[in-house]
Parts: structure tokens; sequence; C-alpha cells
């Protein structure tokens, strides 16, 4: 008999999975930083897609189309970290023209900035943002934050077509799941905690401090679908709370879908882990824990259309 899902609502996954041409509105990005508010982050530039992902905490928080390098001016590839940031910057190489919102990642020319989106590669390598986007990527984004350049030709289809989990550790190894997640987790190291529900997958994964840390197979009753996405945050507990309050510690969103989010007891009734592994859970969740429960898959390499996820938003990033 599993453990009730109410006891794991203290992760958060936001699910961005290998974009269709079919249906995704040109140009529309994709921006809600509240499904992983702190942590670590990442942004993932897959070339051959001329699409930018951005995740912290291991979570996908947002998306966007891109314009890189044209011929002859390729970006490279590789593994950069944001080295020095410019509100307002001007080319040192290009007749100083503009590149305002500017995060450098290479000393000789490399670097994220807000410029024409042509819709194809364009540019003299660099990587050119929509302003609305860049503008909130730079007020998020720390010097030192990763930045992964990927295309078609140099990276596995998990990485250069990502979904709602992607850890920081992009080339580490997968969470096995076959034995329940039975295997030891990490030493907790005090750091954000995300997780991340997926009934597509029948599957459930915890990110701490970025790191995907621990996995588990999810029991979902058949025909079961929570209509689209949900965010739960773990609040402050009271002084005085008890273990039969602790549904009501939870502040409940709906991303995707129609309706009100579903109160956890009620997807607590429904979906299950195994006992031993929701005991260990339960001790990881703490204040500002966050869950997100999806119906799309949550693991890379499953092409999946977004222009849902896309088309639910205004257009316009929000804060």
């Amino acid at each position: 008999m599993g453990h009730r899902l109410l006891v794991v609502l203290s992760w958060s996954l936001l699910m961005l999975s290998q974009p269709s041409t079919a249906g995704t509105p040109a140009g529309k990005p994709f921006w809600r930083p509240d499904l992983a508010p702190v942590g670590p982050m990442v942004m993932l530039v897959s070339l051959d897609e001329q699409r930018v992902y951005v995740y912290r905490n291991g979570v996908a928080i947002g998306a966007s189309r891109i314009s890189s390098g044209r011929r002859g001016y390729e970006t490279p590839t590789g593994v950069y970290t944001i080295l020095q940031k410019e509100r307002e910057h001007y080319s040192n190489l290009y007749e100083s023209a503009p590149m305002p919102f500017m995060q450098r990642l290479t000393w000789d020319g490399l670097a994220l900035h807000a410029g024409a989106l042509p819709g194809h590669p364009a540019s003299h390598g660099c990587i050119r943002l929509p302003a609305a986007f860049a503008e909130r990527l730079f007020e998020i984004s720390p010097r030192g934050t990763v930045v992964v350049v990927t295309d078609a030709r140099v990276a596995p289809p998990a990485i250069n077509h990502p979904a709602a989990v992607a850890p920081l550790g992009l080339g580490g190894t997968p969470v096995d799941l076959a034995n329940g997640g039975g295997a030891p987790w990490p030493a907790n190291d005090g750091g954000p905690v995300s997780i991340v529900v997926s009934t597509h997958d029948r599957a459930l994964f915890v990110l701490q401090s970025g790191r995907l840390i621990a996995g588990t197979r999810l029991s979902v009753p058949a025909g079961f679908t929570v209509g689209g996405m949900l965010l739960y945050v773990r609040r402050a507990e009271p002084v005085g709370a008890t273990a039969e309050h602790d549904g009501g510690l939870w502040s409940a969103y709906r991303v995707l879908g129609e309706g009100p989010a579903p109160a956890p007891r009620e997807l607590a009734s429904r979906l299950r882990v195994p006992d031993a592994f929701g005991a260990r859970l339960r001790e990881r969740i703490a204040a500002g824990t966050t869950v997100l429960v999806t119906d799309l898959p949550a693991e890379g390499g499953q092409p999946v259309p977004y222009g849902t996820l896309l088309e639910a938003q205004d257009g316009s990033p929000a804060r």
C-alpha cells in the first residue's frame, strides 16, 4: 500500500518537452520563475531548435526563441559560465552595436543579449534574445550561472531536447526507479527542494540544490488526469500545528488547464508512492518547497507539443 502523495508535496517541476512546430506561437516566450523561486540556475541553448531553456533548482522556469551565429560566425557549442553582466553594453568588435542586457560567456565576444530575431541564425556568434525576455533573464541570473550551448550533432536527445527535469549535472547518472527509489539519498544540504510529479511517466522526482537526488514509481489510477499542470508551495508551519492539519500548509495554483487546483488531500487519495520513500521525502519538506504535478512527461527526449503551454501565457514575460 502506497504512502499518500500529501507527504510528497514538496517538489516542483516545470515540464518543457521537445517542441513541435505545429501550434507553437512564433516568438512567444514562456516565463514562470515562481515555479522554482530559489536555487541554482542553468541555461540550455539548443542551436538546432533556436531556443533557450532556463532552469532553476533543476526545474524549467522559462523558454524563448533565440537567434545564434550565422554561417561563418557559428555560435560555438560548449559549457560556459556568465563572466560579466552589463545592462547597457556596446560591441567592441562590430561598430559599437548595442547589446542590451549583455551577459558575457567568453572574453573574446560570446554573450547573451537582446537583439533582432529574424527566425534564423543571424548574429556574429552571440545569442540574441527577445528584449523583454533578455531583461527578465538578466535580472535573475547571477554571475557564475552555467550556460550549456548544444546542438543535435554534439548532444544526446535527452540534453538537446530538454524536459521538466534538467538537473545541473546534465551528464549525471539517471535515478533508478525500478527499486522504488530505494538507493540511499545524499545528505540533506539544507538547499531548496523541488518535486516533479508526472502522471504521464507514473514517476516522481526529487531535486535539491538543483541536483536530482531521488525518484520513485508513482501509482496512478487508470484514466486519472490533473487536466494540465498544478503547483503547490509549502507554507511556513504555524506554532502548534499537527499532522492532521498538514493539508492546510500548502498553497495551490493551477498553471495549465481550467478550474481550481485540487486540494492536496484530494490528490493524496489518488496518487501514491511507496511508504518508505514517502517517509524519506517527508523529512526533506520545508517551507518554500514546491511540487509541480503535470500530465506531461518529466524526462527529456520525449517529444510532445507544448504549444498549449505557451498559449496559456499572455505573450509577454511576467516578472
